[in-house]
């Protein structure tokens, strides 16, 4: 009986190729034990049939950015990101790999008790964006109200209201329906959207971030996430 071995020193044999390169092979899913997709390099083998993908790349793997839509009232939503919840039609065409649900940085987090649209990154370029430049991306929210709306209130809500004792800028807020407000805004601050309707006679009853920058959470349904599209930018 042949002795547990790492994959990678089986692979480097097989190809051959050199232990690099078979741990890159391994690492981006292009090798299978037994039929099986294994993407740790560490993993032990003895008389398992081991095989590389014919179309296997050695091709540096790129950081992902996952879009998730998060309920309300959630913590620690990163683990709601895996592989069982991943969005059916993802259009992205993406290959699923381990490795892209490792070192995700969250960028611009929820309102407290909101759930929408949730950014996480492995791509340090979209992390600054999405961090460094928050204050000039808007972000946009469908607000479920309760009560009377002041005179003016809509106007108000527009511009005109201030917040810790400093104006607050113009941002564009309208009716969606008779109970569903829509807020665009930039440089949001914290408990700001709440802040504003009580200010004009109304009661936050949720809110649901729907877009960040340029990028909408469309039909992704709750709890479940999609990759970034190339072409997508924040």
């Amino acid at each position: 009986m042949t002795d547990p071995v790492r994959l990678a020193k089986r692979l480097a044999e097989l190809i051959p190729c050199s232990r690099r390169e078979a741990e890159l092979y391994i690492a981006g899913g292009w090798v299978t034990v037994d039929g099986e997709v294994i993407e740790e390099p560490q993993f032990r083998v003895s008389q398992q049939k081991v095989e590389l993908h014919p179309e296997a790349s050695l091709t540096p793997l790129e950081p992902v950015t996952i879009l998730l839509h998060q309920p309300p009232e959630t913590d620690a939503a990163q683990q709601l990101i895996g592989a069982d919840t991943r969005m059916t039609d993802d259009p992205s065409g993406i290959h699923m790999l381990k490795q892209h649900f490792t070192r995700l940085t969250q960028g611009i987090p929820l309102e407290a008790h909101a759930g929408g649209l949730s950014a996480f990154t492995q791509d340090w370029r979209v992390a600054r964006k999405l961090n460094d430049d928050a204050a000039t991306l808007e972000q946009e929210y469908i607000v479920e109200v309760a009560g009377e709306i002041h005179p003016d209130g809509l106007k108000l809500l527009n511009h005109g209201l201030s917040l810790n004792g400093r104006a607050l800028p113009p941002i564009k807020v309208s009716w969606q329906n008779e109970t569903r407000l829509r807020f665009a805004l930039k440089g949001m601050q914290p408990g700001q959207i709440v802040h504003m309707c009580k200010r004009v006679g109304l009661e936050v009853l949720s809110m649901k971030r729907i877009r960040i920058g340029r990028v909408s959470m469309g039909k992704l349904p709750p709890g479940q996430w999609r990759y970034l599209m190339p072409y997508e930018r924040f």
